[in-house]
């Protein structure tokens, strides 16, 4: 905890790397007190990609119950195509600040980037969400948030299996975009995608 800062918020984003759906971004301000930062260790708070889906999410509800504020918003693939991921990423966590309903004095965002032009104190942290419990939380809440998401897509876009690879370019989503080609929500400045399109 930063001395003098007084709402910090820990800032993280899950999908960056899949071929299909959004990016999505968390921001979470906890109460600054060693009760909560024991809680969340013995909930097991951490990375995101090392828990177990279902452990997601009831962290998830123990998150948004106890935290001070928190947000989370989604950028489309079409935004992606538009601005490229990384711009799509950083507008996903501006909007994800902007949008807590307490006005945080400090950002911890998980990666090597800050937010450029943000009137905001920033440290950008690589590994972050790892090691600092309100990244580990915002990592929780947008992983959470974009597979739910991705569930619902599922269900518009039969027979993609969204449900299963969550728009990560695994063999099985490989195979089934060699036999049907990408669908509406796939991201065509992305490859393989981007060839099968002829773009």
């Amino acid at each position: 905890m930063r001395k003098g800062y007084k709402a910090i918020a820990g800032v993280d984003e899950a999908g960056r790397g899949p071929l299909a759906g959004p990016v999505v971004a968390a921001a979470v301000i906890f109460e600054n007190n060693l009760g909560i930062v024991n809680e969340l260790i013995d909930l097991g708070v951490r990375d995101s990609k090392k828990i177990a889906e279902k452990k997601r999410e009831s962290l998830y509800e123990f998150i948004i119950n106890r935290a001070l504020s928190w947000s989370v918003e989604a950028v489309s693939e079409k935004v992606i195509d538009e601005i490229n991921i990384l711009n799509a990423t950083k507008l996903a966590m501006r909007s994800s600040v902007e949008k807590l309903k307490i006005n945080p004095d400090f950002l911890l965002i998980d990666g090597n980037a800050t937010l450029e032009s943000f009137p905001i104190s920033q440290l950008a942290i690589p590994k972050a969400d790892e090691y600092i419990f309100s990244v580990s939380a915002a990592s929780i809440l947008a992983k959470v948030t974009r597979d739910r998401i991705l569930l619902q897509l599922d269900k518009e876009y039969p027979g993609y299996e969204f449900y299963r690879h969550k728009g990560y370019g695994t063999k099985l989503h490989m195979d089934i975009l060699k036999e049907k080609g990408p669908c509406e929500i796939h991201r065509k400045s992305f490859e393989p995608i981007k060839s099968m399109l002829g773009i």
